[in-house]
Formats: structure tokens, C-alpha cells, sequence
């Protein structure tokens, strides 16, 4: 009986998904909410350095030393020139690491040394794991295996006894933990047909920011204990995530028929799709009707890149585009690190900063429906960089300054979402993924340098807020640069893309 019906005739494996795939059902809500929650964790590993690394406060000790005047001790002192009995931590010694480990009067290099290490780190898994989602690792098992291995390694840090060990456990976390942001976000938009695209792209972000916002409360409810223990609540369960998150989570359909698996391709197609897909599908179609061959990964993992460097308009317009997100992802990182210099609760702060995420969110889908993408991220880098530079300015007024370090953060988050929704227009489909991977890296190299900033700002704000918006305004003139893409077609080929620039028509 089967055997006789036709099997669907396909253009192209896209059109296969995107018919199997219409909607956006209950068994797909689990599986993005399975599947975000690795970003809950990776947010509570990129910014737990917060907390874990801040310098706690000091109070001065009333009592009589014979040997020392602790009468000069004021809250205004310098603690570095007071001796070891004329103050105390408020707080239990090892509160952070600066306490436990005495760097209170080290360099800014030093006490920034962990969170640019972690930077450092996600730099470099970044162009060392950016290709193994498409080849042959997968999406999945990247995605669980990345958490696990962060998990892995911020657990870890509880056997830290100095600065250096755990400096390097933080690079080991920051390895492990670039490529789930991305590998998320791509393995869900692949389970959802170009409809749900959109919103499914958002569950990932807004989980990130859950993540964000659990850290203040993680850290209050641990207020006086060991900075250990905020690893432990934070990693533990990440690690359970991954090991019991892997059973129940399904890989992307269109990674497993490039990879020559159709049998568990369809499976999950069944498993995700319409009532009507589980009777009488055949196989057979798969090997005749869909050209595999157009789609299948190039043997050379790293093809994609050495083409985007061989065309030199392509070139330029990448080495702008990261210019951009450095000084974007500079600040948009720092404001968040830097809470703890405003001289407010770290905790409100935090939380207050992490709360700005949503109405940017929903404030970048706005701009981009009705409003040119370079004029928009323009607009927003120099507010950013204006709003920062009279927060290093105005440090005698607190009040003031924490109302424009919420506007520099609120306006580099908004900057922060439209340049990543900007590059993937801006380069054609053949290279978009290696050049959308190139941008975000240059996001985080920004990062690298804020956590010195920070700890040289706790003594000249302006070292902090002000580099931060000097940097930002002068890399956010570089969108002037590029070409706008709202309303324009997305193009397949560099070639393509290139006739397109040239003013020349397109041959198909």
C-alpha cells in the first residue's frame, strides 16, 4: 500500500523542513526552553566574577596600638597606607578573592586578571570551536558538551589558592563557554520554519538575561559566605542540566541530512511535525529528490573564511564590522562588570542594569522594522559613548551618575542587538555564518580590556566610564562605512553580493 504512494517531490532541502516544520507546537516550546537554559548558566559564568572578584568594603578598626596611629584611619583612606590592625573587611576574609588572597593594594592588571582571562579565553574557543557545529560534532553534542565543560571547569575553582590557578581555570571556562550562545540560537532556529524564526531567536536571549538577574539573588542569599559557594550554586546545577538536558533534547534535522543521517533525520521531523507526517512518509525521496550534494559541508572547515579574505571589498567591510563591535561590546560588558564602582548596592545595581535587557530587546525589534540599521546603531553608540563620559565625570554625584550609567548600558544593548541582527544582512548566506562568528569575537575582545578599566577606575572613574565612551563613539563612526541593508535582498554568493554592490544585473 505505501509502497505505491508518491513520494514528495522537493526543490531543495529547505523547502523540505520548511514544510514539515509550519508551526510552533507544544513538543518545540519544550525543546527551546530545554535548550535556552544552557544560556541561563553561561550568563551566570560571564558576569559571576562580580561578585566573586569585587573588593569588598572595610571598615576601620577603634582600638589602641601603641605602634600605630589608628586615628589617620577614615573611610576617605587609602588602605593600602594603613597598617594590617587599623582595618578590617567587613565581611568574612575570604568574601572574594581579593580578601582571602590579599590583593587589595595589587595592580589593576592583577585584580583584573581572572575576567580578562575568561575574555581571553572565549576569543580563543571561539575560532577553535566555531566549526565543529557544522561538521562532526553537531549542534547538539557542542551545545552540552561546551556547558559541561564550563560547568566542569568553574567547579573547579573552589580548589583555587591563588590568583594564578584560578586565572587559568577562568581561561578554561571562557574556552568552553564561546560557543553556546551561537550553537543555541542556531540549533533552535533550525527546528522552526522561517515563520517562528524570529521569536524563537528571542528565547535564548531572554534566558540569558534570567540567568543575569539570578546572580544578584544567588549572591545576596550568600551575603558573608565564601566566593566559593556562589560557584557551587551556579555550576552544580549546570552540570545536572547537561547530563539529564542531553536525553530530551533532539538535533537540528537540517545538520543530520547533511550529514547523511535522513533515518533519524526524520525522526525528529516526525517527532516535531504535523499528525499527518507520521503515516505513509517514505524515505526514498531523500536520496532523488533533494540535492544533498549543493549543501553538504565543504571539506575545509575553514573554506568559508579564507573566501571572505580573498575578496577585498569583503575584507573591508568585515575588518569594519569588527571595529564596530569592539567598542559596542566594550561597553555593553564593562557597564555590566563595573557595577560595583558606582559606589551603589552592588545588588541593585545588577539587577537593575539586567532589567534594561527586555525593553531593548523589544525596542531593537521596533527600530529595525521602521528605521535604517546604520542611523540606528549610529544613534545609540554615540548616546552610549556621551551618557559614559559624564558618568567618569560626575562621580561627586551619585545619583546622577547611576541614572547615566543605566542610559550607556540600556543604549549598548540596544546598539549590542542591532549589530547582530545588522551583520547577518550584511554578508551573503555562502560566508554569513563565518563572518556573523568573526563579529561576535570581535564583541568580546572588547570585553578583554574592560575588566582593567574597571579596576583602574575604582581610583579615577574617568579611566573607566570615559575610556568606555571615548572607545564606543569613535568605533561606532565606523557604521558610516557600511552599506545599509534594511529592505535589501539577501544574497547567496560573494559573487552575488558583489554584482549587487557593482551595480551589475545578476545572470541566473
Amino acid at each position: 500500500m505505501r509502497q505505491n504512494q508518491q513520494a514528495p517531490n522537493y526543490e531543495s532541502l529547505d523547502e523540505m523542513i520548511e514544510q514539515n516544520l509550519p508551526g510552533f507546537g507544544r513538543l518545540q516550546s519544550i525543546q527551546a526552553i530545554l535548550v535556552s537554559l544552557a544560556l541561563f548558566f553561561d550568563a551566570q559564568q560571564t558576569f559571576i566574577s562580580i561578585f566573586t572578584d569585587a573588593v569588598p568594603t572595610w571598615h576601620c578598626n577603634n582600638i589602641l596600638d601603641h605602634d600605630h596611629d589608628t586615628s589617620s584611619c577614615s573611610s576617605s583612606s587609602d588602605i593600602c597606607n594603613l597598617s594590617n590592625t587599623s582595618w578590617s573587611w567587613d565581611g568574612s576574609f575570604d568574601s572574594t578573592i581579593v580578601s582571602e588572597w590579599g590583593l587589595e593594594c595589587a595592580t589593576s592588571i592583577i585584580i583584573g586578571l581572572p575576567s580578562s582571562s575568561f575574555f581571553m579565553g572565549c576569543l580563543l574557543g571561539g575560532f577553535a570551536f566555531s566549526t565543529l557545529g557544522d561538521s562532526w560534532l553537531g549542534r547538539k553534542n557542542l551545545l552540552f558538551f561546551s556547558c559541561l565543560a564550563m560547568s566542569i571547569f568553574a567547579l573547579s575553582s573552589l580548589l583555587s589558592t591563588n590568583i594564578w590557578a584560578y586565572s587559568f581555570l577562568r581561561f578554561a571556562c571562557g574556552v568552553f563557554r564561546s560557543s553556546i550562545m551561537t550553537t543555541a540560537i542556531v540549533l533552535l532556529m533550525e527546528m522552526v520554519g522561517k515563520r517562528w524564526r524570529g521569536q524563537v531567536g528571542l528565547i535564548p536571549f531572554l534566558f540569558f538575561t534570567l540567568g543575569l538577574l539570578s546572580l544578584p539573588a544567588i549572591a545576596y542569599a550568600n551575603k558573608g559566605s565564601s566566593w566559593r559557594i556562589i560557584y557551587v550554586w551556579t555550576s552544580i546545577p549546570a552540570i545536572a542540566y547537561c547530563i539529564l538536558g542531553y536525553f530530551f533534547v533532539s538535533e537540528s534535522p537540517r545538520w543530520l541530512f547533511l550529514q547523511g543521517r535522513e533515518i533519524e533525520a526524520m525522526a525528529v521531523l516526525k517527532k516535531f511535525g504535523p499528525v499527518n507526517i507520521e503515516d505513509g512518509f517514505n524515505y526514498s525521496f531523500l536520496s532523488d529528490n533533494i540535492p544533498l550534494q549543493k549543501e553538504v559541508n565543504k571539506l575545509d572547515p575553514y573554506a568559508s573564511i579564507k573566501e571572505l579574505f580573498q575578496k577585498r571589498w569583503a575584507l573591508r567591510r568585515l575588518l569594519i564590522a569588527m571595529a564596530l563591535g569592539v567598542g559596542v561590546g566594550m561597553v555593553y560588558y564593562g557597564m555590566l562588570l563595573g557595577v560595583g564602582n558606582l559606589g551603589f548596592d552592588t545588588y541593585l545595581s545588577l539587577t537593575l542594569n539586567g532589567l534594561l535587557d527586555f525593553p531593548a530587546y523589544f525596542l531593537t525589534y521596533f527600530l529595525i522594522e521602521r528605521f535604517k540599521r546604520t542611523s540606528s546603531i549610529l544613534t545609540f553608540s554615540i548616546a552610549s559613548g556621551v551618557c559614559s563620559i559624564i558618568c567618569g565625570l560626575v562621580s561627586e554625584h551619585k545619583g546622577i551618575q547611576f541614572g547615566l550609567e543605566l542610559a550607556a548600558f540600556f543604549s549598548s544593548c540596544t546598539a549590542f542587538n542591532l549589530v547582530l541582527i545588522y551583520v547577518t544582512e550584511l554578508f551573503p548566506t555562502s560566508v554569513r555564518n563565518s563572518a556573523t562568528s568573526m563579529v561576535r569575537q570581535a564583541l568580546i575582545s572588547g570585553a578583554v580590556f574592560s575588566p582593567l578599566l574597571i579596576s583602574a577606575g575604582r581610583n579615577n572613574e574617568f579611566l573607566c566610564y570615559g575610556v568606555f565612551g571615548l572607545v564606543i563613539l569613535c568605533c561606532g563612526l565606523f557604521v558610516t562605512s557600511l552599506p545599509e541593508t534594511r529592505g535589501m535582498v539577501m544574497f547567496d554568493t560573494l559573487d552575488e553580493q558583489e554584482c549587487q554592490d557593482n551595480g551589475m544585473e545578476i545572470v541566473s
